[in-house]
């Protein structure tokens, strides 16, 4: 474990979700140890063996909608909202059970990867005004994951769009609180850009 820097993430005060996709349990409990409480994970069948309740869990991978039936009510957020179909599957489990389930909506920034997932970030607004229709989803904010490049101009630019995206969705959604940006190799570019979460798998497992 990178002590080191999950202290230096602790001193910061920001939110940190432990990405612990292809990790333990046990694993994850020494994270919690060393006080990391939030964590997140990609895939529903492998969350689901590591489940514990007393956590806090995030789902960050792209979500199928016949998946969320396992989720909802488990975790604290479901981080990966890109389409509308997703969003009425989630408000219908959440009725089911009688709750409101946290969300955030994945926004896709980058021009050069067609694999990464997310909502075009050009309709972001419109997108949010559909998700208005359903009561049992809080759009708690938006997350997006940069573009993998060694270039930080790049990276920079797309955190600054999400940024100014974030401050006026705000202005219109006062329940929203997260703005989800930054991960292992460019988390500090991140929060200078304005993020205040970041999902960091790798780094806090390298001694």
């Amino acid at each position: 474990m990178n002590e080191s820097l999950i202290k230096e993430l602790l001193d910061k005060n920001i939110r940190v979700v432990a990405v612990t996709k292809k990790h333990t349990k046990e694993e994850v409990d020494q994270l919690y140890a060393l006080g990391l409480s939030t964590f997140g994970e990609n895939r529903v069948q492998e969350f689901l063996t590591k489940y514990d309740p007393k956590y806090h869990w995030h789902i960050i991978g792209h979500l199928q909608t016949n998946k969320v039936k396992y989720v909802v009510g488990k975790v604290d957020m479901i981080e990966s909202v890109d389409s509308l179909k997703l969003a009425k599957e989630i408000n219908k489990q959440a009725t089911k059970l009688g709750i409101v389930q946290d969300i955030l909506v994945e926004l896709k920034v980058t021009k050069t990867d067609e694999n990464k997932t997310g909502y075009p970030i050009e309709g972001a607004m419109d997108f949010l005004k559909e998700l208005e229709q359903f009561d049992h989803i809080c759009v708690k904010g938006l997350m997006c994951i940069a573009t993998h490049t060694d270039d930080e101009s790049v990276n920079a630019k797309e955190f600054d769009e999400m940024r100014a995206l974030y401050d006026q969705a705000k202005e219109k959604y006062p329940q929203m609180d997260t703005l989800s940006m930054g991960m292992s190799h460019d988390w500090r570019l991140a929060l200078a850009h304005g993020s205040n979460q970041v999902r960091i798998g790798t780094a806090l497992f390298q001694s």
